[in-house]
């Protein structure tokens, strides 16, 4: 069975906001709430000024808009491309430069932003300052190899390529049309920049159900629905013009006596995804707290109770919890450290196999997991990519 793209408005206490839902059959696997009027400025290029450098964190404060600081770490400066630069071989304040935001802001923490500027297609990505050629670690093994022997992006040393996941499914000529059109986008990105003035918004990222829908695995998706005309309109406009391919998979959803969210329990879904208590179908529990520093999961034995053969019955929970907690990580977007608080086991043997299993389950995530260890004190050490906010601040953002 395919996976499900729902893209719809949901409406409650008089705030509107687009949800972008990925199912697997009837399992919400990830979800994003996009208020109606406040698009992201993720991905967005603009010509920013250098606010102030500091030193001890060996970082830069970039604004890209009046009273917006960003923060730029000193150490992943390259190439920058300067619209004003300041007599000074180093980056120093009132320098003006291109960047691109790479991380929202998130609760006391300003958005994040690069000189390493990306321009993004279904099948490849293109980026000003690592000058590699990449492929996506989700590829097969065969395919990568085939692709490697197929491709010829040449090495100018001026910009470098990641092939996508998406790249599987398609022919080389698709992939080099692609190719050169990011070429061109960045190409005339390049020759304007030093004519535009600070501030200035270079390129906006589409709308976030857009971008969604650009990075899903196309090879897993059958369907894509819709409820809302206006919606329909823009992914149609969008599936025209850059993934004609996958027209056949929009569908616009008709049914005046039962709307989309609720055929598919949506608003439900959501509700469960942000509260704290996650039950198992063992009838044991997870309960997720995130923090300032870090996100705490603890994994509770609760209703489920074996007085035989006690290791062995902590074991199949915990094997349970590690599935349900890649899961969790998933759908509810939380990143940075993570400490997981099993149920304790004797077995050496049985801890190793649960490593294991969370660190297969981990893989299908769409962002980059590291499991990294068990503690003395047995507990496990994960950390997961934060690019974007979690879902409760989503949610906090939209006022649902």
């Amino acid at each position: 069975m395919g996976n499900t793209l729902l893209i719809t408005k949901l409406n409650r206490n008089d705030i509107c906001c687009i949800a972008t839902a990925l199912y697997s059959g009837q399992r919400l696997v990830e979800i994003t709430l996009e208020p109606l009027n406040q698009q992201s400025i993720l991905g967005n290029i603009y010509v920013g000024r250098v606010k102030n450098i500091v030193k001890n964190l060996n970082a830069a404060f970039i604004e890209i808009a009046p009273g917006m600081p960003c923060y730029y770490p000193l150490d992943e400066m390259k190439r920058p491309l300067f619209v004003k630069k300041i007599n000074s071989p180093r980056l120093v304040q009132g320098d003006e430069v291109v960047v691109q935001v790479s991380k929202e802001n998130s609760k006391s923490k300003p958005p994040k932003v690069t000189t390493n500027l990306n321009f993004t297609g279904k099948y490849l990505v293109l980026s000003s300052e690592n000058t590699q050629i990449g492929f996506s670690k989700k590829l097969e093994e065969q395919k990568r190899e085939e692709l490697k022997q197929e491709l010829c992006f040449g090495n100018p040393g001026e910009w470098g390529v990641i092939v996508r996941t998406n790249a599987a499914d398609a022919s080389k000529e698709e992939i080099l049309e692609e190719y050169e059109l990011l070429k061109q986008e960045y190409f005339h990105l390049k020759e304007t920049a030093p004519y535009r003035t600070v501030f200035s918004c270079l390129k906006e990222s589409m709308p976030e159900y857009l971008h969604i829908l650009q990075n899903v695995n196309q090879s897993q998706l059958s369907s894509i629905l819709t409820d809302d005309l206006e919606l329909l309109g823009k992914i149609r406009g969008y599936l025209e013009h850059f993934q004609p391919e996958d027209l056949g998979k929009l569908t616009f959803y008709e049914d005046p006596m039962l709307s989309l969210s609720k055929l598919y329990r949506l608003e439900h879904r959501l509700k469960e995804a942000l509260q704290e208590k996650v039950w198992l179908k063992s009838g044991g529990f997870l309960v997720i707290q995130p923090t300032e520093a870090l996100t705490v999961i603890d994994v509770n034995s609760g209703r489920s109770i074996s007085k035989k053969q006690v290791q062995e019955h902590y074991l199949a929970i915990n094997l349970e919890a590690a599935e349900e907690i890649a899961h969790q990580l998933r759908l509810r977007n939380l990143s940075g450290i993570i400490i997981v608080d099993f149920i304790d086991m004797k077995s050496s043997q049985s801890q190793e196999l649960l490593m294991q299993r969370l660190r297969n389950a981990v893989c299908l995530d769409t962002v980059p997991v590291q499991v990294v260890d068990m503690t003395k004190l047995n507990l496990v050490e994960l950390t997961r990519k934060k690019v974007k906010k979690t879902l409760a601040e989503q949610a906090e953002q939209a006022s649902l």
